[in-house]
């Protein structure tokens, strides 16, 4: 397969497998969206929306929000990870919101991104997701398989990023970023990995990559 080949296996079989997005985090607007995004980093989504709810139980809005201490919020959201410095990124945006943008989200990634603790990620994730502007946020799934699917040769996210949104048409962003997600986390982990089950990555797979898992797991040598 050539690169653009390669490009249009990936699409077709992702929205195949994904003809459904479901949204990873749990949230009822585009607030409540900015805290999650916040709160998942370093963490798994399955345990923010264990604690969400807990939060937004007590304050899904900014105006409640700057009722509770940095303490309070702290206290809520400590297994959460890395709760200090959240705690006062949520407390801190809250009064920036309602100080101003009326309460309200922005929406523009320069904004968000000038709100304490919300950087170029989740200022993408809340965009694309809230607002349904073309963003393409990536996290430790994507980059990973954008990797192992020889898509980028980025060091780094800032480079995969600019690779994802070079290749992939603008219009299909904002689905395809969760698409890739949830493969990565159902097919393609970065532990327990089983290529046999992981059919992109066994199709256009970087060379290097798929010899790497082989030597590793000689017994399924078979037809390489």
């Amino acid at each position: 397969m050539n690169k653009q080949e390669r490009i249009t296996f990936v699409i077709n079989t992702l929205k195949e497998k994904y003809p459904s997005i479901p949204i990873p985090l749990d949230h009822k607007d585009p607030y409540t969206l900015l805290i999650a995004v916040l709160l998942s980093a370093q963490c798994t989504d399955v345990r923010v929306n264990k604690i969400t709810p807990l939060l937004f139980a007590k304050a899904d809005n900014p105006y409640d929000m700057i009722k509770m201490s940095v303490e309070e919020i702290k206290a809520i959201i400590r297994p959460c990870g890395l709760s200090p410095m959240k705690s006062k990124g949520i407390h801190g945006l809250s009064h920036i919101l309602i100080d101003k943008h009326d309460g309200k989200v922005p929406q523009s990634f320069e904004a968000l991104e000038e709100l304490p603790a919300v950087g170029h990620k989740t200022a993408s994730v809340v965009m694309s997701q809230a607002f349904g502007v073309p963003a393409f946020p990536v996290d430790t799934h994507i980059h990973r398989l954008m990797y192992r699917w020889n898509l980028t040769n980025g060091k780094n996210v800032t480079q995969t990023e600019k690779d994802a949104k070079r290749i992939f048409p603008e219009e299909i962003w904002n689905d395809l970023h969760l698409q890739i997600i949830w493969y990565g986390r159902e097919y393609s982990p970065a532990r327990g990995w089983n290529l046999d089950l992981d059919v992109i990555t066994k199709t256009i797979g970087r060379k290097s990559i798929l010899e790497e898992y082989y030597k590793k797991n000689p017994e399924k040598i078979s037809g390489f």
